[in-house]
């Protein structure tokens, strides 16, 4: 296996993690405004629990994924 072809499964793989981890945070959101929780009224809160763990997720999965994105294009 070449190092362009490990990118691209990486960047793949790391693609569908961030789908998921996504979904998965706007998921929690909707119920969360369900419950009064909008931002309708300007009122913010902060992240904790799983939310704050998806957060961080996601953050690491982007950095992951733009990283990747630049690493491919300096080796072509």
């Amino acid at each position: 296996m070449e190092v362009q072809d490990a990118l691209q499964f990486i960047q793949i793989l790391t693609s569908i993690a961030l789908i998921v981890v996504i979904i998965l945070q706007a998921q929690g959101q909707g119920l969360g405004s369900l419950l009064g929780g909008g931002d309708s009224m300007g009122i913010t809160k902060t992240r904790r629990g799983l939310q704050k763990t998806l957060f961080q997720i996601t953050v690491g999965l982007a950095v992951a994924f733009l990283g990747n994105a630049i690493l491919q294009l300096l080796i072509q």
